[in-house]
């Protein structure tokens, strides 16, 4: 069971962020904080695996939040759930070791996504007393690719990093991969952006492709994460 806390100072964000996490499996919401200070009495009486934080809070920006948080619970993770898209706000997420950040508006199959992701991560940290270098490889995979592209500003025209994030992500819990057309569904956009997307990639070494040949037509390029 994870043990998630939510702080936001927007009680009906909070409300539609705890329905939604509360429908998905072996997660509980042990409690709101609508002030960064209300954070720290939550955590002196509740026990939370992870925070999903908003940046812009009143009485204190989230990320200062969570570094402070993490010198006293330095096992508290933590996913930050914001309007705030300034690269430098993502790069200081992850330099301060966010799981994720996922911008505002949160749709439920985003977030089910992301946090299935983290109850892996946690289970396989968890159970596994020794592990081989592929194992490590894909869990450091997101992090390594995150800061990377946080920290980027040498993207080609047309390749916006919160889109190239969200593609990673997409990639990364498909085992069986996927093609443009499929990507271009999950991401709202077209067969073409989304080939682009997937294209520069691989050209980064990020993912790799295979032709997948069907009973009839033409041979159609599938994508998988590495």
């Amino acid at each position: 069971m994870i043990h998630v806390g939510i702080v936001e100072d927007d009680f009906r964000i909070a409300s539609i962020h705890q329905q939604f996490l509360e429908s998905i499996e072996d997660v509980t919401v042990v409690g709101q904080a609508l002030r960064a200070r209300d954070t720290w009495q939550m955590l002196e009486t509740q026990y939370v695996d992870l925070l999903l934080v908003d940046i812009y809070m009143p009485d204190q920006l989230g990320i200062d939040l969570v570094r402070e948080l993490k010198v006293q619970y330095p096992a508290l993770d933590f996913i930050i759930i914001t309007a705030a898209t300034e690269r430098e706000l993502v790069a200081s997420s992850v330099a301060a070791g966010a799981f994720h950040y996922l911008v505002k508006p949160v749709e439920l199959s985003k977030l089910k996504e992301v946090i299935e992701r983290y109850q892996q991560r946690r289970a396989f940290l968890q159970e596994s007393q020794h592990v081989n270098q592929n194992e490590i490889d894909k869990l450091f995979v997101h992090g390594a690719v995150t800061k990377e592209m946080a920290t980027n500003t040498d993207l080609p025209k047309g390749i916006h990093p919160l889109t190239l994030q969200k593609v990673i992500d997409i990639a990364g819990s498909l085992t069986e991969g996927t093609t443009a057309e499929e990507m271009g569904e999950r991401l709202g956009a077209s067969r073409t952006t989304a080939r682009r997307y997937l294209e520069y990639l691989i050209a980064e070494g990020k993912m790799r492709a295979e032709l997948e040949y069907g009973i009839v037509g033409r041979p159609e390029r599938k994508y998988f994460g590495l």
